[in-house]
C-alpha cells in the first residue's frame, strides 16, 4: 500500500537576533525521506513559503553528516528538491498518512505561529492520521488547538530539543524561546533522555517525536513500524 507523506520543514537561515546562520538540520529530513522512499511511499516537501529550504551549516559539518544525509546531500535531484519545496498553502487541503515537522533553529522562526501548518496537524490528528515532530520542529506543535478549545500537546507524552542541549550547542542566548519550557507550559508531559544528545522517541498514541538530532534515525523506524503496524 503507498502512503502519502508530507514533510514540512523551514524557510528561515538566520537568528532574528544574530547573524549567525540557520536552516533545516539535515539528518532530520533524509532519514525519514530514505525510509519512506525505500517502502514506496508518496513523499511532499513543503515550508511555510515554499521554495529554497536553507541547510544549518552546522548540520553538514563531518560529525554531523552521517551516512545517509551525505548520500542524498551529494545529489543534485534531491539539492533541486529542497530549492522547490512547495508551500504549506498549497498542500493544506490534500490529504496525507503523516505529518512530519522535521527540526532546525529556523522551524523556532517559523513553525510557532503558522496558522496553515496549525490547521492542518489539528485536522489531521483528529481523523486519527499520523503527526510527527522532531528536535525543534516539535516547536511547531505548540500552537496547536483541537476542536474542544485545549492545545493538542496537553496530557501528551512528548520530547523534544531541551534547554540544556540548547547550552551545548551554543545557542542559548540567541534561540526566541526555551522549547522545553514552553512544551510544560502548555501541560504536555515532557520527556527527555537521561544523556543529553543521545536519541531518544516518545510515542503516545498517533502522536511521535523525537528529542534532538540523534534521533533522527530512531524516529523513522518507529514512524515506518507503526505504519506496518496499522496495516496489518
Amino acid at each position: 500500500m503507498s502512503l502519502n507523506i508530507l514533510i514540512v520543514v523551514t524557510n528561515v537561515d538566520t537568528y532574528a537576533e544574530s547573524d549567525l546562520k540557520t536552516g533545516l538540520w539535515l539528518s532530520e529530513l533524509t532519514h525519514i525521506y530514505d525510509m519512506a522512499l525505500k517502502e514506496g511511499y508518496q513523499v511532499t516537501i513543503a515550508s511555510p513559503n515554499g521554495g529554497d529550504v536553507p541547510i544549518d551549516p552546522e548540520s553538514l559539518k563531518f560529525f554531523m553528516l552521517d551516512k545517509i544525509s551525505k548520500k542524498y546531500w551529494s545529489k543534485s535531484f534531491f539539492r533541486e528538491l529542497l530549492k522547490n519545496s512547495k508551500s504549506l498553502d498549497d498542500v493544506s487541503n490534500e490529504k496525507f498518512d503523516l505529518i512530519y515537522l522535521a527540526g532546525g533553529h529556523g522551524t523556532m522562526f517559523d513553525f510557532i505561529d503558522n496558522k496553515t501548518l496549525q490547521n492542518s496537524i489539528a485536522k489531521q490528528y483528529e481523523i486519527g492520521k499520523m503527526v510527527a515532530a522532531i528536535c525543534h520542529g516539535v516547536g511547531g506543535l505548540l500552537n496547536v488547538k483541537l476542536s474542544n478549545g485545549e492545545y493538542l500537546i496537553k496530557d501528551k507524552k512528548i520530547t523534544g530539543f531541551n534547554w540544556f542541549e540548547e547550552s551545548l550547542a551554543g545557542r542559548k542566548k540567541i534561540v526566541p524561546f526555551n522549547l522545553e519550557a514552553a512544551l510544560k507550559e502548555r501541560g504536555s508531559a515532557y520527556e527527555k533522555a537521561v544523556i543529553p544528545m543521545t536519541s531518544y522517541v516518545v510515542t503516545d498514541g498517533n502522536l511521535i517525536t523525537g528529542q534532538n538530532p540523534f534521533s533522527s534515525k530512531e524516529i523513522a523506524e518507529v514512524i515506518m513500524k507503526q505504519f506496518k503496524k496499522k496495516a496489518k
